[in-house]
């Protein structure tokens, strides 16, 4: 499936960047799990080891950041 381009999916992944830019400020490490499960597409097990971290780790970071930037996102008109 192709995307298609849309001003408003267009502007939501502009926003989702800006609020990855935002939480990459607060915690790196959370940030990068977001770019590796989200956007390289890896499992947790996967996450962890190119993290160097526990899988509990990677889970624990995944739930918090996805709140995070769900709350982010809803701030935005």
């Amino acid at each position: 499936m192709c995307w298609s381009y849309t001003p408003d999916k267009a502007r939501a992944l502009l926003d989702l960047d800006d609020a990855l830019d935002r939480l990459a400020q607060l915690s790196p490490r959370q940030s990068r799990v977001v770019e590796l499960r989200y956007f390289a597409g890896l499992s947790v097990q996967e996450t962890a080891e190119v993290l160097g971290m526990g899988v509990s780790t990677v889970k624990s970071d995944w739930a918090l950041a996805k709140a995070w930037l769900q709350r982010e996102l809803k701030k935005i008109p």
